[in-house]
């Protein structure tokens, strides 16, 4: 009985996903594949004859940035399949899993190994895994997709932020000033780092990071 509970409730995220998640038609077998390593991880781990043990969510846990999520699609790739891999990963972000959001842009890079946008994608998604912490992993990651795409603002903008929310500041000027020569003037992203320019300068005194909601538009 318990398998064809699991089973249905499968069946009916997977139906709710693509009509009411209204998923592209080209990302609906990779869904279906994550759904059944899914089932298939939990009849290997699972154990639903224990007595349930309620928890209270992780207190710690940061909820899912939307601004930067915006932000992301808009400097990088908005179609195609990099942008199926991202959109994927959103959704375990949104959901709180850090752990598969990183692990979907993993399998992502296996696939598509030079994609730029992938990598600032994966860049955020450790940083967001490890509380906000910008880990050796998500710092190569943005170098990594900086190294690929040198003229795109997006890795050096988001390093950058990373940087700054973790209290390095000089090292988030110095990124951030780059990409703020570059930009024109009568961009948004030109406006946006004249303030956390300015913000750096205003805090850079006391050695404090940038507020969580810096940088944002």
């Amino acid at each position: 009985m318990g398998w064809a509970i699991l089973l249905g409730l499968t069946l009916v995220a997977y139906g709710a996903m693509i009509w009411l998640g209204r998923l592209p038609r080209a990302t609906w077998e990779l869904v279906g594949a994550a759904l059944v390593l899914g089932i298939a991880g939990y009849i290997w781990q699972g154990q639903p004859h224990l007595p349930g043990s309620p928890r209270e969510a992780n207190a710690q846990a940061a909820p899912f940035d939307e601004d930067l999520a915006r932000l992301r699609q808009a400097m990088g790739a908005r179609w195609g399949k990099s942008a199926q891999w991202l959109t994927m990963s959103d959704g375990m972000g949104r959901s709180g899993d850090t752990e598969s959001a990183a692990n979907i842009l993993i399998s992502g890079l296996h696939a598509a190994p030079a994609d730029a946008d992938l990598w600032v994608g994966m860049g955020n998604a450790l940083v967001a895994h490890a509380g906000g912490v910008l880990t050796p992993a998500a710092d190569y990651s943005f170098r990594k997709a900086m190294h690929l795409a040198p003229d795109s603002n997006a890795a050096p903008f988001f390093l950058g932020l990373a940087l700054a929310r973790n209290g390095r500041l000089d090292a988030a000027q110095q990124v951030w000033t780059l990409v703020y020569q570059r930009t024109p003037d009568a961009s948004p992203l030109h406006r946006m780092l004249a303030r956390d320019l300015a913000e750096i300068d205003r805090v850079r005194g006391g050695a404090q990071a940038m507020p969580r909601n810096g940088a944002t538009p």
